[in-house]
């Protein structure tokens, strides 16, 4: 049997850098948690400014909002067209090496923002023929949805992982990345790897895609020594047009991908594997 989760859209991988989206004045669009004065961590959507201070790693400090946007409602809002985030990321504490044998300089590079549908993509010559996607634009990114069906394998020992996906930007490629406990752990935090590999899918006309992996013993005992669970799994557009093998990205966090899907809150409880 299998248990399905319902994705909800984003914009946010940890909480610094608040967005994995910017605008184009360089502030964040904001589509997740959102921590404000006195601890409360609301699930929302904002504008938030580039000048919000990120705090120690593990804290949850305060996004400096902007204006609020009303998902339900976007109204104008809908019009804005989504950019990548500059290099060094902005307003970042997860200094994370996301592809140490590929990318190990990743953290000390510089580069602009960019439109997301122009992202830059290495080694690319006009010849090569990119697919010429329009802006993309808050409005269009918020028509996602996904659907998740885990089903945990007879012997206890992997379970299958389904993914259907309806509405992402047509054309694009995409990836999966699955989120550990300790991945945000304040004091040891373990890199973000793949939800299977190859872990990459490639829209249709209409956005439309489905993708499926089988993970070993993805939900250990959380009390044994070394459990590292799997408790999310993110939908990532990547505005590189490519995928990284055992990594998630060379820069992560807006940088060369983008969370547009996920679970609100950490999951999978309820599900056993084991060796």
């Amino acid at each position: 049997m299998s248990t399905i989760f319902e994705l909800s859209v984003t914009t946010q991988g940890p909480l610094y850098p608040p967005s994995e989206i910017m605008n184009k004045d360089g502030n964040f669009i904001v589509i997740g948690r959102i921590p404000q004065e006195g601890g409360a961590l609301p699930w929302a959507a904002a504008i938030v400014s580039a000048d919000t201070k990120a705090p120690a790693f593990g804290e949850l400090g305060v996004h400096d909002i902007l204006h609020w946007i009303d998902l339900d409602h976007p109204a104008e809002m809908a019009n804005l067209e989504l950019y990548t985030l500059p290099l060094p990321l902005p307003v970042n504490n997860y200094r994370m090496l996301f592809s140490p044998e590929q990318r190990p300089q990743a953290l000390d590079e510089q580069r602009p923002s960019f439109p997301l549908h122009k992202a830059p993509v290495p080694d690319f010559l006009e010849e090569h023929g990119r697919r010429n996607l329009p802006p993309i634009t808050l409005g269009q990114w918020l028509k996602a949805s996904g659907t998740l069906h885990i089903q945990v394998a007879e012997d206890g020992r992997s379970a299958l992982f389904e993914l259907d996906c309806k509405h992402l930007v047509p054309d694009s490629v995409y990836t999966v990345m699955s989120l550990r406990e300790h991945d945000l752990d304040a004091i040891s935090p373990t890199r973000p790897g793949p939800l299977g590999v190859p872990n990459i899918f490639v829209t249709d006309k209409h956005g439309n895609a489905s993708y499926w992996a089988r993970l070993p013993n993805p939900f250990p005992d959380p009390t044994l020594e070394n459990s590292n669970r799997i408790i999310n799994i993110v939908v990532l557009y990547m505005s590189s047009s490519m995928s990284y093998g055992g990594a998630i990205g060379w820069y992560g966090l807006g940088g060369d991908i983008h969370a547009q899907l996920k679970l609100q809150s950490p999951s999978f409880s309820s599900l056993l594997t084991h060796t």
